[in-house]
């Protein structure tokens, strides 16, 4: 984990809200955890931030930005303990987190807004599945047309996080995508699909 950051956001559900936190790799846009509460609570904050830690190691820095559940005692009583430096935005500074609000905006407009969840177990399977998409298939722009978690196997050859989809083992033979274009990494994707 190189420079991991975390934010969460609330999604409008028929019965009220649920809110959602989700830990990103910067330098791949991997999501590495996400947790999804009923409520406000630092607890689910605290989940997702250890399941990160516990997945793929510690970070030298982690990044978020001032909302309660990431300033509070307990979510950085964990950061300090394992000898995080701990890195907050500032106020007004929304290039700090252009990164994960460009996750959220991609997960509202290809996934939440384009299906009616009515419970939080819909909600969970429906983004458990759009990340699964977003960091093993999905091509990005500004990762020279690769999913995430290439760039991020790149970086760190033993993890295999996205083994369990279909077709992995063909997407897998393909990590020298970089020297291709981005159609053929496109092409290539679909047709493992």
């Amino acid at each position: 984990m190189q420079f991991p950051r975390s934010t969460q956001r609330y999604l409008r559900m028929p019965g009220g809200f649920m809110y959602i936190v989700a830990i990103m790799d910067w330098y791949s846009r991997r999501i590495l955890s996400f947790r999804i509460s009923n409520s406000m609570s630092t607890t689910f904050c605290l989940d997702a931030l250890t399941e990160a830690l516990d997945r793929y190691g510690k970070p030298e820095i982690f990044n978020s930005d001032q909302g309660s559940q990431f300033t509070s005692a307990a979510f950085t009583a964990v950061l300090l303990a394992n000898k995080i430096k701990i890195s907050m935005d500032g106020r007004g500074r929304w290039l700090d987190n252009v990164f994960i609000e460009r996750f959220w905006r991609t997960l509202k407009w290809e996934k939440i807004y384009l299906n009616e969840y009515r419970t939080g177990a819909e909600l969970r399977a429906g983004v458990t599945q759009f990340i699964d998409y977003y960091n093993c298939i999905r091509p990005h722009q500004s990762l020279d047309g690769l999913p995430p978690d290439i760039v991020y196997q790149t970086e760190r050859p033993t993890t295999d996080s996205c083994s369990h989809l279909p077709n992995w083992d063909y997407i897998n033979k393909e990590k020298r995508l970089k020297s291709k274009t981005q159609e053929e990494c496109i092409e290539l994707l679909q047709e493992a699909a």
